[in-house]
């Protein structure tokens, strides 16, 4: 038998040294007694730090982190080249607790023989669901009922109107999993959609009711523009302030991908203006977002704290992809959802996969 030591990031625990959100997934490896785990406590949050919430997204994995494990699994914290610094003799994977991996370098990962894998499913179905919640908020403007019920101001009643999604347009910038089960939502509301995915099959496009076109025209013709990219360098800032400014008035925008897709400046200062109805963002160019930034004083925009999808169903099934690779790899198997496959013709990486082929039950 050969042990197989994971390392988990800190920021799983609350300030106590418990699991902040339930169960990860801890269940589905508890049966193989190779396995071992333990938190990095220097990555969780301490009693009377408050600055811990204020730098938690910008915690990095240093070299003493990797030393003497064989697994990763990575919440919030970045990955970068200097993470290799003293080299990673026994790292073979690491597990990203969620779809999205442009915080780790995948370049790093592939030249020190280290597999990287996510869970690209389990966050589908409930970001899909938080671009709807958001349209339908800010198409039925919720947040300023709201404030007239709780007020008791019914004399506001009927100034505050709203409109349906039923035979609106709907854009989409990003027509991969989240934006392509968002179109299968959308279809009881009998929208028009407009996609702008450069990768995207026209055909499967097609197929789905989805006329795939440029982003200029999504931006123009959407009355609402819904963003599921994924963040690259290239795609960084590619919604700019020249396409904002294509808008409609009355259209509204909805961001659950990633803050750095947006020129976030330039979406401030079109919803001060007020030349578009507003934005439901989940995401922002640097999070957490401070509680001065201009986007907190504005009453035509819901903000939730990168966290809408985050629900108990996305939970188990993160935890089911996640612990379900790391118990493949503890057996010298390979995980499912490689995101570096070019990693798996290096002799080094075979290498450090084959010592755990002793574990196979």
């Amino acid at each position: 038998m050969r042990v197989f030591r994971i390392a988990l990031t800190g920021d799983y625990l609350n300030e106590e040294g418990k699991l902040s959100s339930g169960e990860i997934g801890l269940q589905h490896v508890a049966d193989l007694p190779f396995i071992q785990h333990h938190f990095l406590k220097d990555l969780a949050p301490t009693a009377g730090d408050p600055t811990y919430w204020t730098r938690y997204y910008s915690l990095e994995i240093e070299p003493k982190h990797i030393r003497d494990i064989d697994a990763l699994i990575v919440l919030r914290p970045w990955i970068k080249p200097s993470t290799f610094a003293e080299g990673a003799d026994t790292l073979t994977v690491i597990g990203r607790a969620g779809a999205g991996y442009d915080k780790i370098d995948v370049a790093a990962c592939t030249a020190n023989d280290v597999a990287l894998f996510n869970a690209p499913d389990a966050l589908t179905h409930s970001t899909a669901s938080s671009a709807l919640m958001f349209m339908l908020a800010l198409a039925k403007r919720l947040p300023e009922h709201e404030r007239v019920a709780r007020s008791g101001q019914w004399n506001l009643q009927s100034k505050i109107v709203g409109s349906e999604l039923r035979g609106r347009t709907l854009g989409i910038v990003g027509l991969g999993r989240s934006g392509r089960e968002l179109v299968r939502l959308i279809q009881p509301f009998e929208m028009r959609i407009l996609a702008y995915s450069p990768k995207a099959d026209p055909e499967e496009a097609a197929e789905m009711g989805v006329e795939l076109t440029t982003l200029e025209r999504v931006m123009q013709e959407g009355d609402f523009v819904s963003v599921h990219s994924n963040l690259t360098a290239a795609k960084h800032g590619m919604i700019t302030a020249e396409h904002l400014a294509l808008m409609k008035p009355t259209a509204y925008f909805v961001n659950i991908a990633r803050g750095e897709l947006v020129d976030q400046a330039a979406l401030v200062k079109i919803l001060q203006e007020r030349r578009i109805a507003g934005a439901g963002l989940d995401v922002f160019e640097h999070e957490p977002l401070p509680a001065s930034d201009p986007l907190v004083a504005l009453d035509n925009v819901i903000l939730t704290p990168h966290w809408s999808p985050a629900t108990s169903d996305v939970r188990v099934l993160t935890g089911q992809a996640i612990f379900s690779g790391m118990r493949r790899v503890s057996q010298g198997q390979l995980p499912d959802n490689i995101i570096n496959k070019e990693v798996l013709d290096r002799s080094g990486f075979q290498s450090k996969l084959a010592r755990f082929k002793e574990n196979t039950l």
